[in-house]
């Protein structure tokens, strides 16, 4: 433990190591819930039906693509702190606090897990967003601005989808 006379220590990138490790950890927690959200999107892609079919099987396509480039985001950005990404379904079940949707088939409600799921990734990101601002760890910091904002968006589009009031 650093005095007042000295200074953390710092790891490669220059950050604090403590707080750069327990940043690593909540991403690994990200990380587990994106691939829950990446499971469920192709879930609904696969099972939807109906007259929307046609609009959600693209749609959820274009999600579930997205998803899987942030999940190697966030996995490399865990490397890149010097830590480990969790790799197994045993972890990602373990550390996962997403609605998992199984035999999701209705429009509707398969809208409605995304959004959750969507909403559930903002909580988890926020924390990471906090963290990472509090060392100057702008790499993670610009990360969950960017997934914040871009999520933001989709939750707002698909409550305009459902012609719901935001």
């Amino acid at each position: 433990m650093a005095n007042k006379n000295q200074q953390p220590e710092t790891n490669i990138l220059g950050l604090p190591t403590k707080e750069s490790e327990v940043i690593a950890a909540e991403l690994n927690i990200l990380l587990s819930n994106f691939q829950i959200y990446y499971q469920n999107l192709r879930g609904v892609h696969w099972n939807i039906r109906g007259k929307r079919f046609f609009q959600l099987h693209v749609k959820f396509e274009e999600l579930y693509n997205d998803a899987q480039e942030k999940i190697d985001m966030i996995a490399e950005r865990v490397l890149t702190l010097g830590k480990t990404p969790l790799h197994t379904f045993e972890d990602y079940i373990k550390n996962n606090r997403l609605e998992v949707g199984r035999d999701v088939s209705r429009d509707t409600e398969a809208v409605h897990l995304v959004m959750n799921s969507l909403a559930d990734l903002l909580k988890i990101e926020r924390v990471i967003l906090d963290e990472s601002g509090k060392i100057g760890d702008e790499g993670t910091n610009s990360m969950m601005s960017d997934f914040i904002k871009e999520q933001e968006k989709t939750i707002w589009m698909l409550k305009a989808w459902c012609e719901e009031e935001i």
